[in-house]
């Protein structure tokens, strides 16, 4: 998994606000950037505790496949 999906699922996930869920799964299918949500300071926290725990290894690989699988938006 990429970084970038693997912040959005644990942006997804770690929150019940709604706009930042969406954000995430914008995130996730492109809509959005990494640079545009680090000019956001209401997500700033998240992020900082997504990329921590992106660096200590502590993501169920099995738990973000099924995040993309559900979310991730594949035009043909």
């Amino acid at each position: 998994m990429d970084k970038v999906t693997c912040i959005a699922y644990l942006l997804y996930t770690t929150s019940k606000n709604q706009d930042i869920r969406d954000k995430a799964i914008q995130l996730l299918n492109g809509d959005m950037s990494m640079h545009e949500l680090k000019r956001d300071h209401s997500i700033h926290p998240l992020l900082v505790m997504a990329e921590s725990l992106i660096r200590k290894n502590k993501l169920d690989k099995t738990k973000v496949q099924i995040f993309v699988d559900e979310f991730m938006v594949v035009e043909v």
